[in-house]
């Protein structure tokens, strides 16, 4: 039916967890327009950090940015339980501490509607480029920006930034649930005074329904999960920032020193946007690799066939449930798939069981507490299959870095975590 090798066709319809290379994997990807919209991203959130600091004292200096750790436990537990090596070293980059939504949403969906609300500003004069931009935070402009309605479609986390920055600046929020979103989810956006709009269908459908309300109204703003190029670069600034970081600890990225990311993927944007910064700055140093639901592999689905948006997981008789709420997503992003089709390496499925039981493994080894998607790249370091995909390609794992992107986790209750860690210690009893 699709351009897919049968067996891996088979095993997809069966929610085995596959591995996929990707054969477009390009080293010369990048360009120079790539680089300067990053640049120019990064310059506009600096612009912006007076008043992030004055909105968001949490954040350092008005700087939306999360730490990385270096996961020495983990990392033995994988490899005992595994029965497999590690060859380098296991680091964490902490999205889940992200200031203002906890998650890698506050990177696309905040620099979003920071973006909007500049756009506004500027149009009428109000201010420019040389201002100090915390006086967008005064009484003045939040009754300006209640006249505004920014509406987007989500499973959760993106909704979470969106409504909070967008709520904090004074702008109307309205946010369509999927049927994957979790309540408690629901339940923080309305008591930012969100208007949270629930579906019992999926991903897709919210994101429609979102798009429908912006239609006849110009005061209303629409953030497209599936198309934006202003949250796919938003994300990409993170290469710049870890770039620092990497720096500061003392972790070379070069050819005798690779860095490999793993990366949970949804809808495709967040770790599309990360992948596409991560080539432009450390180009073929840099491996990226997606990890994706057994039940919810629209991405993998949307390269392998080359039909990205235009093919479904239901096409071949997925259901799109899973646990990981962030990654139950049934078809790719039109936009991010092609931004970054020849920058990626490859995809690994991974089922519900092993987010929980990575889930309390970290827990019980580093005492990190994460919610189940951002569990989902953790196997990466493990996997046969990523170890023999590097050496295809010319890449000696010895003194490499292998980074996991966490994605969310710090804003989930505790009694919720709780359940996470009890679920995990029983699929590993």
């Amino acid at each position: 039916m699709y351009q897919l090798n049968k067996d891996l066709l088979s095993e997809l319809q069966s929610a085995k967890e596959v591995f996929w290379e990707n054969p477009s994997l390009n080293s010369n990807s990048i360009t120079k327009s790539g680089l300067k919209e990053m640049v120019e991203a990064e310059e506009r959130l600096a612009r912006f950090s007076p008043l992030l600091k004055k909105l968001f004292p949490e954040t350092v200096n008005g700087m939306i940015e999360s730490p990385i750790k270096h996961l020495d436990s983990m990392q033995r537990t994988l490899q005992d339980y595994y029965k497999s090596p590690i060859h380098g070293q296991i680091i964490l980059k902490c999205d889940n501490d992200l200031p203002i939504a906890g998650s890698i949403k506050a990177r696309g969906g905040v620099y979003e509607v920071l973006k909007i609300a500049e756009a506004i500003a500027i149009e009428r004069g109000w201010i420019n480029e040389s201002v100090d931009y915390s006086i967008l935070g005064s009484k003045r402009f939040q009754e300006f920006y209640s006249q505004y309605t920014i509406t987007v479609g989500s499973t959760g986390n993106l909704g979470l930034s969106i409504g909070v920055i967008g709520a904090s600046l004074g702008f109307k929020v309205t946010v369509h649930m999927s049927r994957d979103a979790k309540l408690w989810k629901k339940e923080l956006l309305r008591e930012k005074g969100v208007e949270v709009v629930e579906h019992e269908q999926d991903f897709s459908h919210a994101v429609a329904e979102g798009r429908k309300q912006c239609m006849s109204d110009p005061k209303v703003f629409f953030i497209d999960d599936e198309n934006s190029k202003d949250l796919f670069i938003g994300y990409s600034v993170a290469a710049l920032r870890l770039r620092d970081q990497l720096e500061s600890e003392g972790l070379k990225v070069d050819r005798e020193h690779p860095l490999i990311v793993y990366l949970p993927c949804g809808v495709g944007g967040g770790p599309g946007g990360v992948t596409f910064g991560l080539k432009h700055v450390f180009g073929e140093h840099v491996h990226c690799y997606f990890a994706e639901p057994v039940q919810s592999p629209c991405m993998l689905l949307g390269l392998a066939t080359g039909k990205h948006e235009r093919i479904s997981v239901r096409d071949i008789h997925l259901t799109n449930r899973t646990e990981a709420d962030g990654l139950a997503v049934a078809r790719p992003s039109a936009l991010a798939g092609r931004m970054i089709q020849n920058m990626l390496n490859g995809f690994f499925t991974i089922s519900d069981e092993t987010l929980f039981k990575l889930l309390a493994q970290l827990h019980i080894s580093e005492s990190i507490s994460l919610e189940p998607s951002a569990l989902a790249g953790m196997i990466g370091p493990v996997q046969p299959s990523v170890q023999e995909h590097l050496s295809s390609i010319g890449v000696d794992l010895s003194h490499a870095t292998h980074l996991v992107w966490a994605t969310g986790g710090s804003l989930v209750p505790p009694s919720n975590m709780e359940e996470y860690i009890e679920t995990g210690k029983g699929f590993l009893e």
